[in-house]
């Protein structure tokens, strides 16, 4: 949608008008700068550009749910993202009637074999364009199209750039979104997936060793040559992150280290202006509450819910939490009914959209209920600003 500024011009045969000068319309067409007659007056319309783009910022390691993440984000938005029609079959950019997703990797300024040659891995920072990453994402922010680079990840190689036009709303994706104080400028919301060094071991041993084949000894050679990197540059981004997604295993068996029953956080800053932190039951309270009973079927180990404020890296924060599995997906509606601030169109669309993908990854848990949750809160917030900008634009009309 363009927003356009009426500028009229008198007409000695045209006394009469209904368009004043300076008014704002809208336009959902893409013409710009158009001339016209009117009934009582010529008129000419200048449209400036679109609103800006507004940019998500998503960080977590590799194999931490990022896909799964975006899948679910997307579908709150409506209309399937897929890869950019007739272009590259391998390029990592999904877009959808509102939503592009751009993976940070192909920001690498280091194919394969020069990270291998150099000794660095994808983690450090050495091995990424950071100023065109800043570049290119407050250009798509400004509205202008880009020339991105690709990173294939089947051959490790730099494929030439696609181009990428200015969405509704930009989710960047991948190792890096807050690690360049640049680029974590340009973010109107953040969301950090911290996966548990234990969770992230027990979930690369089932994908590795069962899809794969691998050893258990590769694996934990995997893990602990990445450590070094992802301590010092990735896992320090969550403290700037907006929301944060934290996954620990179980506390309802104890000494469980398999990774399929999890306790689930979703960490919330609060002050935020467009941005109002979920809670359950009263908000600012410190709750605890079973929910399993005549409303809700729990089996072994059961499932218990927490919420209440606490103080995450100096923030101020409201902290909910859900520890185990649902065996229904459609009995959700009992937990989503006792939670508020859930920027939901409808009663019962937090269910809606678990039951919709009850084959992701993470349905049964606070994993997919929490990436639901922040999903509905990105639509508000985009609302929110959209409303703001065509409000704003407005008022300036009137000067």
């Amino acid at each position: 949608m363009a927003i356009c500024t009426v500028h009229t011009t008198p007409s000695l045969s045209m006394p009469n008008t209904h368009l004043h000068q300076r008014q704002v319309i809208f336009f959902t067409s893409a013409r710009r700068n158009q001339f016209f007659r009117g009934q009582n007056r010529a008129f000419t319309v200048s449209c400036s550009a679109d609103a800006k783009t507004v940019v998500i910022g998503l960080a977590a390691d590799s194999g931490c749910g990022k896909s799964t993440f975006m899948r679910r984000l997307t579908s709150v938005f409506g209309g399937a993202a897929e890869p950019p029609k007739g272009g590259n079959p391998d390029s990592n950019t999904l877009i959808s009637d509102t939503t592009t997703v751009i993976c940070l990797d192909d920001y690498h300024s280091l194919d394969r074999t020069g990270r291998k040659e150099k000794g660095v891995t994808a983690l450090d920072p050495r091995a990424n364009d950071f100023d065109l990453m800043y570049e290119q994402v407050k250009a798509l922010k400004e509205g202008k199209a880009v020339d991105k680079p690709i990173y294939n990840h089947v051959t490790g190689l730099l494929d030439p750039p696609e181009v990428i036009q200015p969405p509704k709303i930009l989710v960047i994706e991948g190792l890096h979104p807050m690690f360049d104080e640049r680029v974590r400028d340009l973010l109107d919301f953040s969301i950090y997936l911290d996966i548990s060094n234990e969770v992230k071991f027990a979930w690369k041993i089932q994908r590795d060793m069962a899809e794969r084949g691998h050893s258990l000894e590769s694996i934990k050679a995997s893990i602990e040559a990445r450590k070094p990197d992802f301590d010092a540059f990735i896992d320090p981004q969550k403290k700037y992150a907006d929301a944060v997604i934290e996954v620990l295993p179980t506390q309802l068996i104890p000494g469980d280290n398999e990774g399929k029953v999890l306790r689930v956080r979703l960490i919330q800053k609060e002050g935020l202006k467009h941005f109002s932190p979920v809670y359950l039951f009263d908000e600012g309270s410190t709750i605890s509450w079973i929910p399993c009973g005549r409303k809700l079927t729990c089996s072994y180990p059961g499932i218990k819910f927490a919420y209440g404020p606490e103080t995450y890296f100096s923030n101020e924060v409201s902290v909910l939490e859900m520890d185990g599995q649902f065996d229904r997906l459609d009995e959700l509606i009992y937990v989503e009914s006792h939670l508020s601030n859930l920027s939901s169109k409808f009663y019962g669309e937090v269910t809606q959209q678990m039951l919709k993908h009850s084959d992701f990854p993470g349905s049964n848990n606070g994993t997919g209920l929490f990436q639901t949750i922040i999903g509905l809160k990105i639509r508000d917030l985009y609302e929110q600003i959209v409303a703001e900008r065509a409000t704003a634009t407005a008022e300036a009309a009137k000067v």
